[in-house]
């Protein structure tokens, strides 16, 4: 026997479904099964059958509708009487309601223990036992309640386990928002879900929608736990995905178990090139991983910072990582370390001895070599799973395709490496197995008569590319060895202008899997790029596009469509750091003027560390000069000579990153300090943006000096309207930040400040988000200080995330006067000593000591008072 109350109340017998009877006995099953096995109290369920209003022979009457259901159910020993009342004589798992409870923890459990796979299977299993509302054909409100809620529970459950999985069903999570529109765990569900389909847009207005709708309807601000799903949002804008797989993942079942089992914290994949290192690395991740490509790379950490979205500050690279990475659990995935093996141990073993929870994997040819480490060796694949491999790659070009005994002979040659499976497998489109085995069996013969020296896997993969080669006509041959140039891959534009060649071409090559096209981008494998690469290269052309681009978006990034146009460089940025890097060494000249063009890009970027080095490299190879573009490298490479160097400059100002680097470098002016002819030309220039950044900068240090604040508004919001009329959100931030300042109405300054933050969201600017963040909360302390500490709370997790250590000093700043006033000074100096320990050196430091020793001084008067 079997009884459903997941829906409409059933009972089912081995001969079939049983005919419960009316409302009454529908009810007293359902009673009894939701505690089936137990015995339920005769009060009970006297009151859940009657009501308020029992028969006045309570107990016949209920032992008439006992005597009813034994008769329909068949088998009067299924419902036994005791003296304290009636019992169900069935196993829990007899009853639909309480296999779903079981089935729901397990699952629950499962996600806990870091096991979504699982988790969804069992919570998909519960769910699928209902089959419409709870008790559906029965009055019995508060028992349908309760099991609602443990619906909804596991349903959310199971939202969460997709989440992970990475594929959760917006429409479904949109549906039940739509239901329970101020669930906020719902909402940051739908919020994850938009993110991972790349919606993030979306996801970001799916938040406002939140928060929109939680103060109108209670007056409240989102969650802590919302407001943090939101910031990873905005940090992924620019924090690096993982990259999505267009195919299948076949095999390395024992590899993907070895690496679950292992506890070390570092764990490196290797193996030779195209054993399939990477693509295991993302697989035993998940979703949710940092994955930093080092394929390009030429400096690890500026690498791992830009997968992060962070941009540089006074810190060392490797301690700004440990600022951001410190307080979280996560898994740094360092992919390609061979290349740059010796930093990228020095970099693991630097963020494992100081950041407890993160774990890193690693990609590389030969080991990192540092204490701590655990080696997961990727071999070839084991014969069964090569051929799977290969049936299931040839399909893909070949529907009609079926597996024979030459395709075990091919895989067996190719010494089941994937990379060299996966070519073959795509030249079934035109040539048979047997065709495709008889050339392998010469190359392998050619090659192992050539380099013995060579390992024999380096052979087989170089006879795949090689052979691979072979069967490219002329211009594909031609197209294939100019792509190799690009070290980022290229855009269709790219490979028109700089290769010379048409889509056709280019087609062919992705046809034949020379060339992976995704998100309108065409790369190379490394190991076949290697190979092209050897026969020839176009770095000239490749140069001189890449200037011609950075000198076309400059200006852009300071007009209406540039988040576009920083979305384009950022895309482009291997690509633009290797112009960079081949014109210093052969085109001085040209280095030059990329460095000019690139200046403000990587300013906003955040990528002075990662250009120091080729600047610094640049500035031993190029003739000392009194130019804008000397300056601007020396403020790259040389940064104690710039002041000098400004001094001597008489030309008009062309590019705005020059009067940052002078703000930055000298901080705010002093009236005593003589007046040199890069005044004169930054006041006289005619640009817009300079017109604007002028206006405010002057108006402000005005009012400093002659306290006319009237004026200084005025001069601002003149700014303000004509950064409006560019588009620009980064200048427009820091004119409302400025008016916000000069305003005596603190709800208007509060009004301002937010409006900043709406512009430097657009840019998706995680630092400037959490300098603003920290100044709305310094602004709300006289209005609302439970406010005012949510914000710095914010303002110092995103500054940790970030990296900014005077950000923090500050928020722990407001924190310490909120402890302060509310009668903890313990606890005020304990947070002002934390913001003393974090800051270092640089003018934007000094201004945070001072505040930090105000707030101290304030303090000890408070105490002796």
């Amino acid at each position: 026997m079997h009884v459903g109350i997941l829906g409409p109340v059933e009972a089912h017998s081995p001969d079939g479904k049983v005919a419960v009877g009316g409302p009454r006995p529908r009810t007293l099953l359902a009673l009894l099964a939701m505690r089936a096995g137990e015995i339920v109290p005769l009060d009970r369920l006297v009151d859940e059958l009657y009501g308020a209003e029992p028969p006045s022979d309570a107990a016949n009457a209920l032992q008439g509708q006992v005597s009813r259901l034994r008769r329909a159910l068949g088998d009067a020993s299924l419902i036994e009487f005791h003296p304290a009342g009636y019992r169900l004589v069935l196993a829990p798992d007899q009853v639909d309601a309480h296999r779903f409870a079981a089935l729901a923890a397990d699952g629950r459990q499962a996600l806990e223990q870091g096991d979504p796979q699982v988790a969804e299977s069992l919570l998909a299993e519960a769910l699928g036992l209902w089959r419409g509302p709870a008790l559906a054909d029965v009055d019995a409100p508060d028992h349908v309640t309760r099991l609602e809620q443990q619906r909804s529970a596991a349903t959310s459950a199971l939202i969460a386990a997709r989440i992970r999985l990475g594929k959760a069903d917006v429409q479904e999570i949109s549906s039940l928002v739509r239901q329970h529109p101020l669930d906020e765990r719902l909402r940051g569900y739908l919020m994850q879900a938009l993110n991972q389909q790349g919606r993030q847009a979306e996801a970001l207005q799916a938040y406002e929608d939140a928060r929109s709708l939680l103060a109108e309807e209670l007056g409240t601000d989102p969650s802590h736990e919302l407001r943090a799903i939101h910031l990873q949002i905005l940090r992924g804008q620019t924090h690096r995905e993982l990259p999505a797989q267009l195919t299948s993942f076949i095999g390395r079942e024992e590899e993907l178990r070895r690496i679950a089992s292992l506890t070390s914290r570092l764990i490196t994949l290797t193996g030779p090139g195209g054993a399939g290192k990477t693509r295991l690395a993302l697989q035993a991740a998940g979703p949710g991983a940092i994955f930093v490509d080092l394929a390009p790379a030429k400096d690890v950490p500026a690498a791992t910072l830009q997968a992060l979205g962070l941009k540089e500050t006074v810190l060392a690279p490797e301690d700004r990582l440990t600022l951001a990475l410190r307080d979280r659990e996560a898994l740094l995935i360092l992919d390609n370390c061979e290349h740059v093996i010796a930093e990228a141990a020095r970099l693991a073993q630097h963020l494992l001895s100081t950041c407890p929870s993160l774990r890193v994997l690693a990609t590389s040819r030969e080991p990192l070599g540092i204490t701590g480490e655990t080696l997961c060796p990727v071999p070839a694949l084991k014969p069964e799973q090569s051929v799977a491999l290969f049936t299931d790659r040839a399909r893909l070009v070949n529907p009609a395709f079926v597996q024979d005994r030459h395709t075990v002979d091919i895989c067996r040659e190719l010494d089941g490496l994937p990379l060299a499976i996966e070519l073959a497998a795509a030249r079934t489109r035109t040539l048979t197995t047997e065709e495709i085995s008889s050339r392998l069996s010469d190359r392998f013969r050619l090659l192992i008569k050539g380099n013995r020296a060579a390992a024999p896997r380096h052979q087989t993969l170089r006879a795949v590319v090689e052979w691979s080669w072979d069967l490219l006509d002329a211009d594909e041959r031609d197209l294939a060895a100019s792509l190799a140039t690009f070290s980022g891959g290229a855009t269709l534009e790219a490979v028109e202008q700089v290769c010379r060649h048409d889509i056709e071409v280019l087609e062919a090559l992705v046809d034949k899997s020379l060339v992976e096209a995704s998100d309108g981008r065409y790369r190379m494998l490394v190991t076949i790029r290697e190979f092209c690469s050897q026969h020839k290269r176009v770095d000239a052309e490749h140069a001189a596009y890449f200037h011609a681009l950075a000198r076309r978006a400059d200006p852009e990034l300071r007009l209406r469509n540039q988040v576009q146009w920083f979305a384009r460089l950022t895309a482009e940025h291997a690509n633009l750091m290797q112009a960079v890097e081949w014109a210093t060494d052969h085109d001085p000249a040209l280095a030059l003027q990329l460095v000019r063009e690139l200046s403000w890009y990587w300013y906003v970027k955040g990528s002075r560390t990662e250009v120091q080095g080729l600047a610094e490299k640049l500035l031993a190879r190029v003739p000392e000069e009194s130019t804008e573009e000397y300056a601007i490298l020396l403020a790259l490479a040389a940064p104690e000579r710039v002041q000098v160097k400004l001094r001597e400059l008489s030309g008009p100002i062309k590019q705005p990153f020059v009067l940052i680097a002078w703000a930055m470098l000298a901080g705010p002016p002093d009236p005593s300090t003589p007046r040199i002819r890069l005044h004169d030309e930054v006041e006289s220039s005619e640009d817009p943006w300079i017109k604007g950044l002028l206006g405010f900068s002057s108006a402000y240090l005005s009012w400093t000096a002659d306290g006319d604040r009237a004026a200084a508004i005025e001069k601002s919001r003149e700014a303000l309207r004509q950064f409006h009329d560019l588009g620009e959100r980064w200048g427009s931030a820091q004119v409302l930040d400025v008016l916000a300042n000069l305003t005596e109405d603190p709800h208007e300054a509060l009004a301002l400040t937010d409006e900043a933050l709406r512009a430097v969201e657009e840019l998706g600017a995680v630092e400037e988000l959490a300098e603003l963040r920290g100044r709305r909360a310094d602004r709300l302390l006289d209005l609302d200080q439970d406010e005012a500490e949510r914000d710095y709370l914010l303002a110092l997790e995103m500054a940790t995330q970030a990296g900014l250590a005077a950000t923090r000093a500050l928020a722990n700043t407001g924190l310490a006067k909120i402890a302060q006033h509310r009668g903890d000074p313990a606890r005020a100096e304990q947070l002002l000593r934390e913001a003393q320990q974090e800051l270092g050196f640089g003018w934007m430091h000094n201004a945070a000591k001072q505040q930090v020793e105000d707030a101290l001084s304030e303090l000890a008067r408070s105490r002796e008072a």
